[in-house]
Formats: C-alpha cells, structure tokens, sequence
C-alpha cells in the first residue's frame, strides 16, 4: 500500500511496506571460521554434540559435530596446529564457539540438583548444589564471545591422547594447570594437597599439560587458572558480545 504526504504543494508518495530488520550483532556467523577448514590437521571430537559430557545429553545449540572460531582465533590456532606437529602432536578439539543457548542449558542443568546423571565420570567428589558458588558454572562464557577453546593433544606415534592425568571436564582442583607443579616455570612438585581426596598427577602427565600450555601461550592465547585445556585468545575480537547463532557447518 503507498501513501501520499503533501509537501510544499507537492506530493511524495512513501511506501508503507514494512523494512527488512537488520540482523543483531550477535546474530552475525560472518567473522566465524568452520574449524576443521582453518585448521585441518585438528581432530574433533566435540563433546556438547553427543552424550558423553556432564550433562548426560546433548547441549542445546549443537546441531552438528564442528567446531566454529573467530578468524583471528582459528589463525593463531592454525600456527599452534603447526608448532606441535613438529613435536609429534596433533590438537584435538573438544569444544569451541558455544551458542549461549547452550551456556542456558548448563545453567539450567546446574540448578536441577537431583540430576546426578553423569557425577561419578566428572564430578564425584562434588556436591552439586556448589557448582555455581564455586563458580564450575556461569551464566555468561568466554566461549560465547568466539575465541575460546578446549582442546588435548593427540600423540601421532602412540595414536591415543596424551596422557594429562585428568578428563576434560573434571570438576575439581586436580583440573587446575598449578595442580602438582608450577605452570609459570614448567617445575613439577607433586604437590597435591588440594585434592580433596589425595589424587595426584605424575610428573610426566604435569609435562604433557604443559606442552599444551607452551604451545598455547607461544601463539597469543591466554590460559585459565581452572582448566588445563581452556584458553582463550589474548586480543579476542569481540570481548563484549556473545553470540546465539547455532554450531554448524558455516
């Protein structure tokens, strides 16, 4: 329908169609790379994708097995992919650019204290009901904002994970990259005092967490001081948006 709107004596005719809405920022994939295209010597293993994770279920989000980063991100993790293949690695990936559909999910997963479904694989020592105070779960993630990753190394010669002495996804302090050693120095102590329970690590799987570690921070990434396999890049893009469009092949 056009209307006609008198000016100066003339008239100026003015659609009335409703304009398109321009997409949210948050909405936008176009600075995202598809990871095993950026990076094709990393295997992926995308655990919010399937069951085997401590939540039990798929995450919501996940709609296919990839894995999506900023193209600042997956470049720098493209150089780290290059450094340890030199070493006899490979990356293997577990999680990347997480919707924040899928953050609500463990929000909402947290808060449902009787579902213990997956507590003996990755939290047995933990009550549930603490997750949040002690800050296992979050309402926002760094993963969200595009340039976070979790991520092993993959021994080419023994074609099994380097053993880290630990899952990814532990819930606890034997999870920690100062548990056992010194992660500024790379010095083994075999301190593990804050186990709850007297786990320790040996000074080989301290070694192996750290060659992670090394290569990581050597490439612009920073580290998380609860993860050993958490890192995100040190001059993220976008370090205020969190985006919501789903993981999927781009």
């Amino acid at each position: 329908m056009l209307t006609a709107i008198l000016i100066s004596g003339g008239f100026i005719m003015e659609s009335c169609a409703p304009k398109s809405a321009e997409a949210r920022p948050e909405e936008d994939s176009s600075q995202f790379v598809t990871l095993s295209d950026a990076v094709p010597d990393a295997i992926m293993e995308i655990r919010y994708f399937g069951t085997y994770n401590f939540v039990g279920c798929r995450i919501d989000g996940y709609e296919e097995p990839t894995a999506l980063l900023t193209r600042q991100a997956a470049d720098s993790l493209r150089a780290v992919s290059d450094d340890v293949i030199q070493l006899g690695y490979r990356l293997k990936i577990y999680d990347a650019y997480r919707p924040q559909r899928g953050v609500d999910h463990f929000v909402r997963w947290a808060a449902d204290i009787p579902d213990t479904l997956m507590k003996s694989y990755f939290y047995p020592e933990l009550d549930k009901s603490v997750l949040f105070e002690q800050e296992y779960i979050y309402e926002r993630s760094g993963h969200t904002r595009g340039s976070t990753v979790d991520l092993t190394l993959f021994d080419m010669s023994t074609e099994k994970e380097l053993d880290m002495g630990g899952t990814f996804d532990w819930f606890g302090p034997e999870s920690h990259p100062d548990f056992c050693g010194n992660p500024e120095t790379g010095e083994y102590t075999g301190d593990n005092s804050k186990s709850p329970v007297g786990r320790s690590i040996t000074a080989e799987q301290f070694a192996h967490r750290m060659i992670l570690r090394q290569a990581m921070l050597r490439h612009g990434f920073k580290a998380l001081d609860s993860e050993w396999w958490h890192f995100t890049l040190k001059d993220e893009p976008f370090p205020d948006t969190y985006f919501t469009f789903p993981v999927k092949q781009l």
